[in-house]
């Protein structure tokens, strides 16, 4: 059977006698009939595809339904979270530039500002998340190009006022971009209230099932890039034919340079199988997430009586500082993560945790099972003692995520662990 590239380039819709499901097109190449027709592609991406480093059919499909769940113009896919969080920094920044960011986000896009980046000579200044609009505003500078922060922070769960950080960056003439993956567009669409570009990590709660590694950049389309601070978009870019992305691609000029140039040189595209997983994750979405929801808020509430544990971190809870911000970014809820610290400190929590049965003690979160780790000696392991508290982790703090399973059998769980300390 014969699937026009056309046709899943532009959107899967399937005919008469075609596959009701996204097919996996396992092909890196794309034939054409005649040189002209792959120059002019080569001149025009958009027009066709080139190579699977820059676009697949599969990968394509799932882009454009990630793009209508966050109210995008245009979705990029990547190789992981790290890669969809690296492109959208540099996509933007370069050398010689600064941008920036929350301190409570996690912590290996802590390492990735702090280090790699700081080596590549783009500073990240760092500020509370709940810091002020006049705070926010001292810490730019001449330089700074985008302010970066997440809808709901791993794992320290503090919850990101969008609208304000949207308002401060705006004024200043620059982009937001928000790591929505604990919150997914199913609880929050940070689009609607401010943010110009939207990043996952689709391994968390878009795929669902642990079963794939991958990343997204969403483009709002509503930033004006025009306005002086940005080049690479309003200069011709020599790397690819003098094209300026905003009179070329007035739509998505942002999304469309990532791929022009990030893509075609870092090559961190997902591959069309792992595409398909992550579509089959993303039509259960809404149903899993409300169940999240509602199993999670039952944990926190046993949690928040236990005189075990010294404090309990769940935005949901009426008690929690960001109980407000939820009511206004996340009505349905806030995700099936849930942060605590236990009495005893780091040799007490890890101990709780070894005595778990159902929940994995794993290096995941946002799975259908309930999973569990130790921050401080995971994750954040690389953080000084002072970026810890920073990202509002101590040295008890367990990072819960609960699953899908009855949630009679995780509190079951849970108090069996805490009986053995």
């Amino acid at each position: 059977m014969k699937i026009e590239t056309k046709c899943l380039h532009e959107g899967y819709t399937p005919k008469n006698g075609e596959p009701r499901v996204v097919p996996i097109v396992q092909s890196t190449t794309y034939v054409y009939n005649s040189t002209k027709e792959v120059a002019d592609v080569f001149d025009d991406p958009t027009k066709s595809l080139i190579y699977s480093r820059f676009e697949n059919p599969t990968t394509d499909a799932v882009e454009k339904k990630i793009a209508a769940l966050e109210g995008g113009v245009a979705a990029m896919c990547t190789s992981s979270g790290q890669a969809a969080t690296l492109c959208s920094i540099l996509n933007i920044c370069q050398s010689g530039d600064s941008f920036i960011s929350s301190t409570s986000i996690y912590g290996g896009t802590i390492n990735l500002f702090s280090i790699t980046l700081k080596k590549l000579g783009i500073e990240c200044i760092y500020v509370d998340p709940d810091c002020t609009e006049e705070e926010l505003l001292k810490a730019f500078k001449p330089n700074t190009k985008l302010v970066f922060g997440e809808t709901i922070a791993n794992p320290a769960l503090t919850v990101l006022d969008i609208e304000k950080f949207a308002k401060v960056a705006h004024s200043q003439g620059v982009p937001l971009i928000v790591d929505n993956t604990f919150a997914t567009p199913y609880l929050c669409r940070p689009i609607e209230w401010g943010a110009d570009i939207v990043i996952h990590s689709t391994s968390k709660y878009m795929d669902g099932h642990a079963v794939q590694v991958g990343g997204v950049i969403v483009d709002s389309g509503k930033f004006d890039w025009t306005g002086g601070k940005f080049p690479c978009m309003t200069q011709p870019d020599e790397s690819y034919h003098g094209i300026v992305y905003t009179e070329k691609y007035p739509f998505a000029p942002y999304i469309v340079k990532a791929r022009m140039q990030l893509m075609r040189d870092f090559g961190c595209y997902p591959a069309a199988n792992s595409s398909f997983l992550l579509n089959l994750g993303l039509e259960t979405l809404p149903v899993r997430m409300k169940q999240y929801v509602e199993n999670a808020k039952i944990v926190a509430e046993y949690l928040d009586k236990n005189d075990k544990v010294e404090s309990v971190f769940y935005p949901g809870l009426p008690n929690n500082k960001y109980y407000p911000l939820v009511q206004k970014y996340l009505p349905l809820g806030c995700s099936g993560v849930i942060s605590f610290s236990i009495k005893g400190g780091r040799d007490t929590a890890v101990k709780f945790m070894d005595n778990l049965q159902l929940a994995s003690n794993e290096v995941h979160v946002a799975d259908i099972r309930t999973c569990v780790l130790h921050p401080a000696s995971a994750t954040h392991r690389q953080l000084t003692d002072e970026q810890l508290v920073a990202a509002g982790i101590d040295g008890g703090m367990i990072r819960f995520s609960v699953g899908l399973e009855n949630v009679e059998d995780i509190l079951d769980d849970l108090k069996s662990a805490f009986d053995k300390i």
